[in-house]
């Protein structure tokens, strides 16, 4: 409102409501902005619960998978009665 004030012509009052104009745009952005710097950060924080939760499944499943060697009997002759094969 300064070159309103100092020039009073229709263009000064024009170039002035644009920058009051511009200035109370850029505060609303910017208040969106940290409304959604605040939304992520909450997003951020309920995904990093979710990803330690997939992990520990995640690894839960690749020990299930991993192939076990099979029992293999031992090759001979072993006693019943749990005496000495010799």
């Amino acid at each position: 409102m300064m070159a309103a004030s100092v020039l009073n012509s229709p263009q000064a009052i024009q170039t002035s409501v644009f920058i009051v104009r511009a200035f109370i745009r850029l505060r609303s952005i910017y208040a969106a902005h940290i409304e959604l710097t605040r939304r992520l950060d909450e997003i951020d924080t309920k995904v990093s619960k979710h990803d330690e939760a997939l992990w520990s499944i995640v690894e839960a499943i690749r020990q299930l998978a991993i192939p076990r060697a099979p029992e293999r009997r031992p090759i001979g002759f072993m006693p019943t009665n749990g005496g000495s094969p010799f």
